[in-house]
């Protein structure tokens, strides 16, 4: 039911919905995400290390960027490149990076957009995403499409952003302990709810701190994971450096003729574009608009600037980080299971090349981090849903209590069920 349903939403309509769009923006604002590439990463590297302090009820544009950031980069860069490339072939990361590119001018659109329709609670925060310039730029006509999008959100948040995300914790910690000889067997109930109760705890004191607390949580978190998951990746890449150039190979004629490189496990052209595309938009949500909740919270006046931190956004989570989790596996020489959807286990396996046993402990560490922001920033991408259809504050701790309450649920159930 489950790969029926997933054929469904992945086949050829949301492939040409997704692309076309980001094909149509593209050629509509002059292709800006290349040819004002510069200016952007000029506006978010190029102010990294400013020391501002945002206004009341808002974030620093590095806050918000970085909450999104947050929401993003989760394990959808580890295990999600892998299932790519297993099923689709080292062709499926040329699609990624196609994906990736028309994806930065799609989230431009959206965060420019958020920034500019967005609006104000009573406690002064800023309130924005596709709900809000759905409602203020289309009219009352639409509306019901902001409350279909927001009620949709509400019940993806629980699994997507939080059940999932705390399971691949709960597995990541089990493999390590057990690679250590600290737990004798993997699923120790005992252990998983203490992970569980532990998550728990801490996702209701961050995200019930309010946004400051989430964006300076954020701040802090993101660039730590990031720069540790990229110099690990560097370390085995440069340690391959002689296979780098056939994988660089592979991954572009791999693109047209996937069976050449896969002995012939995969089939299609198609399954290679599908692959690399739809991993590519799990990866960056460009096209699905919740990542412009987080940047409608910057504190700026210029909607089109904030906006170029979203170029920022999908290139740093797909193009860098989504990229090095390929390289690691292409060129660390380790044996992929064409044809079968392959998980973190295979990226585990690129690091062990290198690290050995450590690479469990690294690995996990990662997999942590990077799964711990994805229920933070979704956790506010929730909290903003509630917010638009039950306008109380109230619905939205009731929210943030049973989205903590998850936590233990999604430690402590099997995956299959989520």
């Amino acid at each position: 039911m489950n790969q029926l349903v997933n054929q469904w939403i992945w086949g050829i309509p949301a492939m040409a919905s997704i692309l076309g769009v980001g094909m149509y923006l593209s050629y509509r604002t002059g292709f800006l995400q290349i040819s004002r590439f510069g200016r952007a990463m000029q506006v978010t590297l190029g102010r990294i290390f400013r020391k501002k302090e945002a206004r009341d009820g808002a974030l620093t544009p590095f806050q918000a960027v970085c909450t999104a950031l947050a929401a993003t980069i989760g394990t959808g860069n580890i295990a999600g490149v892998a299932g790519a490339i297993a099923i689709g072939g080292p062709g499926a990361v040329f699609w990624m990076w196609c994906s990736a590119v028309l994806g930065m001018c799609t989230k431009f659109c959206e965060v420019t957009l958020a920034v500019y329709y967005r609006e104000k609670n009573e406690k002064g925060e800023y309130l924005g995403g596709p709900m809000y310039y759905i409602k203020n730029g289309l009219g009352k006509k639409w509306i019901f499409l902001a409350y279909l999008y927001a009620i949709f959100g509400i019940l993806t948040v629980f699994g997507t952003g939080n059940a999932t995300q705390v399971n691949t914790i709960t597995a990541a910690i089990n493999e390590a302990l057990i690679n250590f000889n600290l737990l004798s067997a993997r699923g120790d109930s005992r252990v998983n709810l203490a992970i569980g109760i532990l998550i728990a705890v801490l996702v209701a004191m961050i995200l019930l701190g309010g946004i400051k607390r989430i964006g300076k949580v954020s701040e802090k978190l993101v660039p730590f994971m990031a720069l540790f998951y990229v110099i690990l990746s560097l370390i085995v890449i440069f340690l391959n450096i002689q296979r780098v150039p056939s994988v660089i190979y592979s991954i572009i004629m791999g693109a047209f003729s996937p069976r050449a490189f896969t002995g012939g496990a995969v089939y299609s052209l198609f399954t290679s574009m599908k692959k690399g595309v739809s991993r590519g938009i799990f990866s960056n949500e460009a096209g699905l608009g919740t990542g412009s909740i987080a940047h409608a919270t910057a504190d700026t006046r210029k909607p089109v600037k904030q906006g170029f931190f979203g170029i920022f956004e999908v290139f740093a989570d797909t193009i860098v980080i989504c990229t090095l989790t390929a390289l690691v596996i292409l060129s660390s020489g380790v044996n992929i299971p064409y044809g079968m959807d392959a998980g973190a286990e295979l990226t585990i396996s690129g690091f062990t090349s290198t690290f050995g046993p450590l690479a469990s402990l690294f690995t996990a560490v990662a997999l942590c981090s990077f799964a711990f922001s994805t229920i933070l920033g979704w956790g506010l991408y929730g909290a903003r849903f509630t917010e638009f259809v039950f306008r109380s504050a109230t619905a939205v701790k009731i929210f943030l209590v049973l989205y903590a309450l998850v936590s233990i649920v999604g430690a402590t159930m099997n995956l299959s069920l989520i």
